[in-house]
């Protein structure tokens, strides 16, 4: 697992940020610091989720079983919001499995915990609402992406959200994930990859992304990516009256 002895910034996580700094204070030592390497399990499909996870700069992954054998990403979750949903919205399992995708740290909270702390009258409960709804945004572009935008497209667009999660212009991801992410076989994420590497774009060697060309990669990918932004900052903008 991650090795860092500096007390990570909590806050960093969007919804943990906004909270006021009262509330924030209250649910602050039911929070555990929980640093998660690559394929660390959170919770698994059927089971019971005993926890729901904040990610400060380590980024999840919801997966789908097809067949018993097909993984495919449904949902990714980085430090704009919270794995593990369904426990807010008041079932106690999920269809889907969820684990590591990138290492980093995550502040842990038990479902019991969150349940407790919503029925004081706080910001928590409303921000959760809005961000199921980002995150159902989220989902319902990912249909349409994978419908009509190119491989290409899909990729750059992908590697555009992981930078921002883990807010560096480098990480670790290797082709196997890489591949289960965009739903396609790994010999096509080599040319994808290629691709953008003859262009400048990124480099890709041993399992390593680096960006180079943060601008050239945004242009690359499809707009579902600015779409999905959109609606994630309207977690920050004040709710209507």
């Amino acid at each position: 697992m991650p090795n860092d002895n500096t007390a990570p910034d909590l806050r960093r996580n969007l919804l943990l940020g906004l909270l006021p700094d009262e509330e924030f204070r209250r649910l602050e030592p039911l929070l555990e610091v929980v640093p998660l390497d690559v394929r660390d399990g959170l919770y698994e499909a059927g089971k019971t989720i005993e926890h729901v996870w904040f990610p400060v700069d380590a980024v999840l992954s919801v997966i789908a079983t097809v067949e018993g054998e097909a993984a495919i990403e449904v949902a990714t979750v980085g430090f704009e919001g919270m794995s593990g949903l369904p426990a807010f919205l008041g079932t106690t399992e999920s269809p889907h499995d969820c684990y590591c995708q990138i290492a980093g740290t995550t502040a842990r909270l038990a479902t019991g915990d969150l349940r407790r702390f919503l029925t004081s009258d706080g910001a928590l409960h409303d921000l959760l609402h809005r961000y199921t709804q980002a995150t159902m945004v989220q989902l319902s572009q990912n249909v349409a992406c994978n419908r009509l935008h190119t491989t290409e497209e899909r990729c750059a667009r992908w590697l555009l959200q992981t930078r921002d999660r883990v807010g560096s212009d480098e990480f670790t991801l290797t082709q196997e994930f890489l591949a289960q992410m965009l739903g396609v076989r790994r010999g096509t994420v080599s040319l994808t990859a290629g691709v953008l590497q003859q262009a400048g774009v990124i480099r890709y060697t041993r399992g390593r992304i680096t960006v180079v060309d943060g601008a050239a990669l945004h242009e690359a990918a499809c707009e579902c990516y600015d779409v999905v932004q959109a609606e994630y900052r309207r977690l920050t903008a004040a709710p209507e009256a």
